[in-house]
């Protein structure tokens, strides 16, 4: 991806542990890598096409002057959230943050963080036996639409399944989300967990009924293997009713381990006549 880089940025703020750099102040410099695809600006000339990097450098310097931090961690970590926000054409940044005048008692040249943050695509599936099925799926849906470090991509259609597991209980509602976000996928998945603990998720019965159901399918390429967290979900190639909306908005998408397409997968286990999904339920949970 092509690259606008920032070098040297001047300002005076307040951040730091003890009273006296909080009071007096002091200067930090700031370098700052803006990943960005720059081609359509480029053959077109047209501004709307670009970052405004004028502006990327006043924001920067906004974030940094508008409260104070005891580390300059947090002031590192606060400036790049903001610059993607509010920058969609930037994906991803790398930032360093300098801070030439920290109080060492050692003679030095520079102290600096360099941090690198950016959007990452996940897939996130979605379940409800239990009660007001179509209220909690929406309610859970707009919880992640709205989440500050979030951005929804497309929601599949709601499809009616019979249930997974050998667990006697009502048919799914299930479906697929997929979404861009800033979160770490630790973070996102408890940002689901929370969300399903608001609905009255309950874990009782492996496989078993319950309001709320979301899992973190895939999280760009990651493969990840934790007490807490796997992914891809280590049973995805396994439930058509995962697979099947998964097809609808992202048919291509790769599992990371195997390296097979959604499509692949699902034809895959039509051909072995493992069926789920009953029918559309209904359109979009928009």
């Amino acid at each position: 991806m092509d690259q606008i880089r920032i070098k040297g940025l001047e300002i005076f703020a307040h951040h730091g542990v003890y009273p006296e750099e909080k009071e007096k102040g002091q200067h930090f410099f700031l370098d700052a890598v803006l990943y960005t695809d720059t081609r359509r600006a480029g053959l077109t000339d047209r501004l709307e096409l670009s970052t405004d990097y004028g502006e990327v450098c006043r924001l920067m310097n906004e974030v940094m002057c508008a409260q104070t931090y005891d580390l300059i961690e947090r002031a590192a970590e606060q400036t790049a959230q903001e610059v993607l926000l509010a920058f969609p054409l930037i994906r991803r940044l790398e930032l360093e943050l300098h801070k030439p005048e920290a109080p060492i008692p050692l003679p030095f040249g520079d102290v600096s963080v360099r941090i690198e943050r950016g959007w990452h695509r996940a897939f996130v599936a979605f379940g409800s036996n239990m009660g007001d099925k179509e209220y909690y799926l929406e309610k859970g849906l707009k919880e992640l639409k709205e989440h500050p470090l979030c951005r929804p991509v497309k929601v599949s259609k709601v499809y009616r399944t019979t249930p997974y597991g050998g667990v006697e209980q009502e048919d799914f509602l299930n479906g697929v989300m997929e979404l861009e976000t800033l979160l770490t996928p630790f973070e996102l998945l408890e940002k689901l967990q929370q969300v399903e603990r608001q609905a009255g998720r309950e874990r009782k019965v492996h496989w078993g009924p319950r309001t709320l159901d979301l899992d973190l399918l895939l999280y760009d390429d990651c493969v990840i293997d934790t007490e807490t967290l796997t992914v891809p979900h280590p049973d995805m190639q396994n439930r058509d009713f995962v697979l099947a909306p998964l097809c609808e908005i992202a048919p291509f998408v790769r599992h990371p381990f195997t390296g097979k397409t959604a499509k692949q997968m699902l034809e895959e286990l039509k051909h072995n006549g493992e069926k789920h999904v009953v029918d559309t339920a209904q359109n979009k949970l928009d």
